[in-house]
C-alpha cells in the first residue's frame, strides 16, 4: 500500500517530541505530524492532546524524496468540525500612500524626500538621546 498525498488514514502514535508526534501507518511506515497541525487552536504541550498508543486519523500532507512523511490531525477532521477560514477585509490605502493614477516619481524626487525624512528621523533621535543623558556634549573624565 503505498502513502498518497491528501489521503486520510488511521495511525498509532509512536513517539511524542516537543515538536510534534510520530504515527505508524498502516504500511509500517512512520510520518510526523508537527506540533502546528494537531489542532485548530494554539498547542503549548502536545502531551495534552494525546498519548503514545493513541489510533489517530491522519491526513498525508506532504511524502518527500527522503521518505519523509508530513501527516496533519487538523486537516483530518471533516469539513464541519474545522474552523471556518476568516474573510479577507477590502485593501485600503495606506496613509501616506500616492492614488494609483498618480505618476511614478522619479529616482531624485524620491531621493530628496527620502533623505528629508531621514534627516528629521536623525535629529528626532538625537533630541531624545540626549535628553537621557543628561545634555550637550558633558563627558565624564
Amino acid at each position: 500500500m503505498s502513502i498518497e498525498v491528501g489521503s486520510k488514514l488511521q495511525g498509532k502514535v509512536t513517539g511524542i517530541t516537543n515538536f510534534g508526534a510520530f504515527v505508524e501507518l498502516p504500511n509500517g511506515s512512520t510520518g510526523l505530524v508537527h506540533i502546528s497541525e494537531v489542532a485548530d487552536n494554539y498547542v503549548k504541550d502536545i502531551n495534552d492532546h494525546f498519548k503514545v498508543g493513541d489510533m489517530v486519523e491522519v491526513k498525508v500532507m506532504n511524502v518527500g524524496a527522503d521518505g519523509k512523511i508530513g501527516l496533519s490531525i487538523r486537516k483530518a477532521k471533516p469539513e464541519s468540525e474545522q474552523r471556518p477560514e476568516r474573510p479577507q477585509r477590502p485593501q485600503r490605502p495606506r496613509p501616506g500612500s500616492r492614488p494609483v493614477n498618480d505618476r511614478p516619481e522619479n529616482f531624485e524626487t524620491k531621493m530628496a524626500k527620502f533623505m528629508k525624512d531621514s534627516e528629521e528621523r536623525l535629529t528626532t533621535l538625537k533630541r531624545a538621546t540626549e535628553s537621557k543623558r543628561g545634555g550637550r556634549g558633558a563627558r565624564r573624565g
